[in-house]
Formats: structure tokens, sequence, C-alpha cells
């Protein structure tokens, strides 16, 4: 059975391998803010996060369903895709991009617990049969160290590791250090939770370890 993520995130993808799932990867072609915007327009509200990256891992997997409907009609197995946000405070912080932005979060969030929230989309492809999609949401509770020092903000922030990350950290890096706690799956802080990806192939049929060992040519 072959595995193809919808996404080219390196964290994902070695998130999926470490898990013994070799996948191929395909870049949905989803514009992230125009699907949000179209949303809130039409419903006259803000998503909250987790309707947020709910949405977002389900269009960027049914993008990729349908590409493979086209480039490889002969594709049998599954298509995950997802997206994550962190919330500290009531604020959804995205990736800060800037060192002044990311320096700013750290003060902030230094003693503080935020919730990472993602959002997962697993499609049961098959030639000739309709897809049928399984999805949920994860959560995590993510605390962060309360004797941080300004000085390992500044190194933390020069390694450029926090510009390209949801909420300015990761776990399983250099930003690990600096988290004293996290309530909840812990890959799902990584960018999935495989615990919850679990569930969502056994719904669609599929038991886990049929997936190890597979992946793109499988």
């Amino acid at each position: 059975m072959r595995v193809c993520l919808a996404s080219t995130s390196p964290a994902r993808l070695m998130l999926l391998r470490q898990a013994g799932i070799e996948p191929s990867t395909r870049a949905p072609q989803v514009d992230e803010e125009a699907v949000v915007a179209a949303i809130e327009a039409a419903e006259g509200r803000v998503l909250p996060p987790d309707e947020h990256v709910l949405l977002l891992a389900r269009r960027k997997a049914a993008d990729v369903v349908e590409t493979l409907a086209r480039v490889e009609p002969d594709f049998d197995g599954i298509v995950i895709g997802g997206d994550s946000m962190f919330a500290f405070d009531g604020d959804v912080l995205g990736k800060p991009l800037l060192p002044a932005v990311a320096t700013e979060r750290w003060e902030r969030m230094r003693g503080g617990t935020g919730i990472l929230h993602s959002g997962h989309s697993v499609f049961r492809v098959r030639p000739g049969v309709p897809a049928r999609e399984a999805h949920a949401v994860a959560e995590a509770a993510v605390t962060f160290a309360a004797d941080i020092t300004s000085d390992e903000i500044a190194a933390y922030v020069a390694t450029g590791e926090p510009l390209q990350v949801a909420g300015a950290f990761t776990v399983d890096s250099l930003g690990g250090a600096f988290i004293t706690r996290v309530e909840g799956d812990p890959s799902t802080v990584v960018g999935m939770s495989l615990s919850t990806l679990r569930g969502l192939v056994r719904d669609l049929g599929i038991g886990w370890t049929e997936l190890w060992g597979t992946g793109a040519a499988s």
C-alpha cells in the first residue's frame, strides 16, 4: 500500500519515517489565506484554531487526491494532510519570520503554557473507487521553562530555527531544552499526532502496522 504525504514539511516527513513509513510527498496547491477568508466571510465569524487547522488539513489532502487522480490514476493507498496552529493566551501565533517577532514571543511565552492544534485528514484512494476520508483534530499543551534567560532567547533566535515554525519553537530540536512539559501526544507538537493518524487509518479499514515499511513505491 502506498502512502502520500500532502505536505513538504521536513518535520512531518521525518515523523512518518521515524514511525516506520516511507511516504512520497506532494505539495498541495492551496491558497490557505484565501480558503480561510472565504469561509469566515461566508459564515460571518472568525474560525477558532481547531476548525482552522481541520479546514486546511482537509483542503490540502483533497487537493493532492485530485492531483493523483489526474497524474497517477493507478494510485492505491492513503493520502495524509495536516495543518497546525499554536495558540497562547488566546492569540494564534504563526511563523514569526522575523527575529524581533520571535524574540518578543519567547519573552512572552517563558513560564507559560500554550496549545498546539493539529488538524489531520486521511483519504483512502483506490483506482475506480470514490475516495473515502476520515479526519480529526489533536491538541497538546506545551509549557515553557520559566527560567529562560534573555541571552538564551537571543542565541536560539540567532540560529534561525524558530523563524519558520508555528509558535516560534520546536520540541524535537534546539527548542526542546526550553520546554518543560507536553500534555497530549508529543508528536502533535512536531507536526502530526501519530496516535490520531492511527485511529483515522483504522477508521478507513487499514491496520497501522500494515503501513510499516510501505511508502512511495510499495
